[in-house]
């Protein structure tokens, strides 16, 4: 190999790592992204079933769903 050759190889590599980094970083970049959307997502779906938990809380603690349960358990 030539002098010539070895700088090629060496432009070549280092063109070859550059691109590896800025792939690294815009996939990183991408999974970050993604990642909050679907947090907002899981928030989201975690208000629904407090407010489905509350429903439910208040349906099984009202006197007449208790005063039908005793009823039944005659």
């Amino acid at each position: 190999m030539g002098v010539f050759d070895v700088g090629f190889v060496a432009v070549i590599g280092a063109f070859a790592y550059a691109f590896y980094e800025n792939r690294n970083k815009t996939k990183i970049k991408l999974a970050q992204s993604q990642g909050s959307s679907s947090s907002d997502e899981v928030k989201a779906e975690l208000e629904k079933l407090k407010q489905r938990v509350a429903t439910l809380e208040s349906i099984v603690t009202d006197k007449s769903y208790q005063l039908k349960d005793q009823i039944n358990k005659l």
